[in-house]
């Protein structure tokens, strides 16, 4: 079973999706989530928060310490790691990505039922133009990609 856990940011303007890796940490290693407009006057932690773009994670390290310990073989757990190798990350490439994509395919089916072949063409055309501009607007994931 797929649970979306969501996260309201601090000052609850925004709000973010996230996806744990085979569920080897629970969504409590979360313990506070900042959005662009709370995180400006934050006081950032490197030991225990990532920043994507304006967005800071600031994560529970002895929660995740406790729960690494028991199903990850790898000591030494980093904001880092925790994002980067998705254990505790966004769904998608950022906040919102899910349902802004879908949005943006449902758009390009429209060429499906029109022209099969240019709807195979620009579907590719979109998702790696999209990867290049989500990367250009500073995406930790799509840096990645």
């Amino acid at each position: 079973m797929c649970l979306d856990h969501k996260i309201a940011c601090s000052c609850g303007k925004s709000a973010a999706s996230f996806n744990l890796k085979d569920d080897a940490m629970p969504p409590e290693i979360i313990r506070n989530l900042y959005c662009p407009e709370c995180s400006s006057d934050l006081s950032f932690d490197a030991s225990s928060m990532i920043a994507d773009n304006g967005w800071v994670i600031d994560y529970d390290m002895e929660i995740a310490s406790f729960a690494a310990a028991s199903k990850l073989p790898r000591r030494g757990i980093t904001p880092e790691f925790l994002f980067d190798e998705g254990y505790c990350t966004w769904k998608g490439v950022y906040p919102g990505d899910v349902e802004d994509s879908a949005a943006e395919k449902t758009e390009l089916l429209k060429i499906c039922s029109e022209d099969r072949q240019k709807y195979i063409l620009e579907f590719k055309k979109w998702a790696i133009g999209r990867m290049g501009r989500l990367a250009q607007e500073g995406w930790r994931k799509a840096k990645e990609a």
